[in-house]
């Protein structure tokens, strides 16, 4: 199966580091990683900016990958792209990564919110009713992650087609 172009989106102070270790899977052809200098100084810059580093950034994407870990439903950029790529009618998916052991840290975290609980559709129906939040094997969330990743993304853009 040829590799998607897909979008991660996820709480950067938080989990940078579980992030890591999903786009070292490759599996899928995601955006680069923006380091810390660059995502400060396009924060710096305002929301614009934001705005502008995210439409770039997600552009010809075909898929948005949200890796869900204990504040990532929170966040207010995440919901951002969430949305985006929707109205973009993106498929959109996501992933706990909360049992994937930090590699600075050696630890896991709590489980997180499914962020598609709390973007809700003018009806207040919740987006979480149209997409699926995956939550990988505790016992061996790495590889269950590696192995369904691609299928997970796979079904999710098609079912926006």
């Amino acid at each position: 199966m040829a590799r998607k172009p897909v979008f991660y989106s996820f709480h950067f102070d938080n989990d940078v580091f579980r992030v890591q270790q999903v786009r070292n899977m490759g599996a899928l052809d995601g955006n680069e990683p923006v380091s810390p200098n660059e995502w400060e100084t396009v924060k710096r810059k305002g929301d614009a900016a934001i705005e502008k580093w995210i439409e770039d950034n997600m552009k010809y994407k075909q898929c948005i990958v949200v890796l869900v870990g204990s504040e990532t439903a929170n966040r207010r950029w995440v919901r951002h792209e969430i949305v985006k790529a929707w109205n973009d009618e993106r498929g959109v998916i996501g992933i706990y990564i909360h049992n994937l052991k930090c590699m600075k840290t050696g630890t896991t975290c709590a489980k997180g919110q499914n962020p598609f609980d709390v973007i809700k559709f003018d009806d207040e129906t919740p987006l979480s009713r149209y997409v699926t939040c995956h939550d990988p094997n505790f016992w061996d969330a790495y590889n269950d992650i590696k192995n369904n990743i691609e299928h997970w993304v796979d079904q999710a853009i098609r079912a926006r087609r």
